[in-house]
């Protein structure tokens, strides 16, 4: 039986969990969030907890009983936490700022600014401190897509391994080369 499938989700105070269907939607404080799962998966709840078994012991139904625990989970965390994450520019010039109708504008050395229309789940908040790197905020109640977001504005400039400019995570580490003046030697 997979590890992480048969453990049961507490549902917290406040965070509702209705199925129809083998769509299982959860509703909070923070937002209100739905997946829809494969039909070898049956979803039960019994004592305040989501509880989820499989049909066989199939290994793609025992991958999909995983899967959907997981999603589940984050789902249930989501919208009664939510998800944050903080990115940061590094590099001369570079500069984050937020525009009406949840634009982000990125500076990143470039001759012309990116503009990013975001999604209406993701509050954004860009942060700009004297002698401190710029900090972009980023906060939703779905952790899918909140990363997908965060992978999209880190495509723009990848932090390089030779000076580490770039956009990064706040906390993440750089692996950096020495460049061409160890090489000489």
């Amino acid at each position: 039986m997979s590890r992480i499938g048969k453990l049961p989700i507490s549902i917290p105070a406040g965070v509702t969990v209705g199925i129809d269907n083998n769509v299982v939607t959860v509703k909070g404080p923070k937002g209100e969030l739905t997946q829809t799962l494969h039909s070898s998966i049956a979803v039960t709840i019994e004592n305040d907890e989501v509880v989820l078994s499989r049909n066989s012991d199939d290994k793609q139904e025992r991958a999909y009983h995983g899967l959907y625990r997981a999603l589940i989970n984050n789902m249930v965390i989501g919208v009664s936490e939510g998800y944050s994450k903080q990115m940061e520019l590094v590099g001369v010039g570079f500069r984050a700022a937020t525009q009406p109708g949840n634009i982000l504008e990125l500076n990143l050395g470039f001759t012309h600014s990116i503009l990013l229309k975001l999604p209406s789940q993701i509050k954004v908040e860009a942060k700009s401190e004297r002698n401190k790197n710029p900090l972009i905020l980023l906060e939703s109640c779905d952790k899918h897509l909140l990363g997908q977001v965060c992978a999209k504005i880190r495509s723009f400039r990848k932090p390089e391994p030779y000076k580490g400019k770039g956009v990064k995570f706040v906390g993440e580490e750089i692996r950096r080369k020495s460049g061409k003046a160890a090489a000489a030697k």
